[in-house]
């Protein structure tokens, strides 16, 4: 017998927890919500910890995705470090590291990620050599980077960029270690990448490309000293931070026995809802039938996790809403860019606007196998200082256009006419 029962299990301690919580509330639902959640803090939105957390101008309060007192003002009953242990989906019953067993009506698996553990040389026995993904790990990193003077980071993607800029704009010495020609290549391609990186350089960021990892050297007190790079580089620092990507937390959901992705999240239908009926999925975690993406996909982003919790909830109450949105994602580069991005993948790059002036789009083409380069699908968009192109590239993306490109990129073209 299980110790209680509640209406709605929310398993997850994040944005697409808090987003469902608050849609199942504003939707009028009355019935029971018990949220459960590994971390000390209630959910925050994670993209202020490379930004304004890490560069000081913003504080935990401030990255709170709702006010600390939502919760118990909406009667959702939210338990931080807390983890759901063991999933049965067809008892119906959760059982907690508290040892609480629970029985529940429907549920959200929403358990997140966990950030890519590299394993080389030195990587599990100096100190100094940071991830991020929690406040904590924020915390260290500044106050081990401010003590230092000079980082390395390893990973050209938006960890890494963000890291970069937040941590020179404070006068730390910054190096980035990569595989990539430019950074941020593999998500915005190389004309935009080579763009963000000539911006770091600008401001004292040297970047190293077409390089890898190969092992920490540190000294007799045990700290890291020393990146060595498989090709050879040896670059001195008393701090690393590592932005190698994050994997879905499945745990839970692979020992309940629910159907994994192909591209290894929690498989989900059109409409967020699992292998098992009544149980569904969002953020991080969910990987789900997508028309957008003509297929499964699996989008880490903030928003997205924000917009699937919502959808989830609306469905948890008897909706039969299909997740459509188009993924939207935002990097700030310190005070002197914020990137924009809407889509569903990278093609190539019709840009509009001007790179040499910071003012761009860059609309992503498709043209497909044996298809036609001049008038190719567009299947995302990445604009600088032109925010207004994204609505245009929503619709664009929407339609599954293919636009003239010529026209796409002439700024004398009215979006709205293609």
């Amino acid at each position: 017998m299980a110790d209680r029962e509640v209406d709605f299990l929310l398993v997850g301690g994040g944005v697409a927890a808090a987003s469902c919580a608050r849609e199942l509330r504003s939707r009028g639902a009355s019935g029971s919500v018990l949220m459960v959640g590994r971390e000390k803090d209630p959910p925050y939105e994670r993209p202020f910890l490379s930004k304004g957390y890490l560069g000081g101008s913003s504080s935990r309060e401030d990255a709170l995705f709702l006010p600390s007192g939502w919760y118990e003002e909406n009667d959702v009953e939210l338990l931080t470090r807390v983890s759901a242990m063991k999933l049965d989906v067809d008892a119906r019953v959760v059982k907690l590291s508290s040892k609480e067993e629970v029985s529940f009506g429907s549920a959200l698996i929403a358990t997140g990620a966990m950030v890519n553990r590299l394993r080389v040389d030195g990587a599990a026995d100096l100190d100094g050599i940071h991830y991020l993904r929690a406040f904590g790990n924020a915390d260290a990193i500044r106050a081990d980077a401010l003590a230092a003077g000079r980082v390395v980071l390893v990973g050209g993607s938006y960890i890494g960029c963000e890291l970069a800029a937040s941590l020179s704009a404070l006068g730390v010495s910054c190096t980035i270690l990569m595989q990539e020609d430019a950074v941020l290549e593999r998500v915005l391609g190389a004309s935009v990448g080579g763009w963000v990186q000539q911006q770091l350089e600008e401001r004292g960021v040297v970047v190293h490309g077409g390089d890898s990892l190969g092992r920490f050297e540190g000294v007799s007190g045990g700290r890291v000293a020393r990146v060595i790079s498989e090709g050879g580089l040896s670059l001195d620092c008393d701090c690393v931070a590592i932005g190698a990507g994050v994997t879905p937390d499945v745990m839970l959901a692979r020992s309940a026995g629910l159907s994994l992705g192909e591209r290894g999240g929690v498989a989900c239908s059109s409409r967020l809802e699992t292998s098992a009926p009544g149980v569904y999925a969002a953020g991080d975690v969910a990987e789900w039938d997508s028309a957008l993406h003509d297929g499964p996909a699996l989008v880490e982003h903030f928003e997205v996790a924000v917009e699937q919790g919502a959808v989830a909830a609306r469905n948890m109450l008897g909706g039969s809403e299909d997740f459509d949105t188009v993924p939207y994602f935002w990097s700030d580069l310190g005070d002197w860019a914020t990137i924009e991005y809407v889509g569903v993948g990278v093609g190539e790059a019709v840009i509009r606007g001007s790179l040499d002036d910071g003012s761009f789009t860059a609309f992503y083409v498709d043209p497909g196998p044996g298809g036609d380069a001049e008038r190719a699908r567009v299947v995302g968009a990445a604009t600088v200082g032109r925010a207004d192109d994204l609505d245009h590239a929503r619709r664009l993306i929407r339609a599954r256009a293919t636009p003239d490109c010529a026209a796409l990129a002439d700024k004398a073209t009215d979006l709205s006419t293609l």
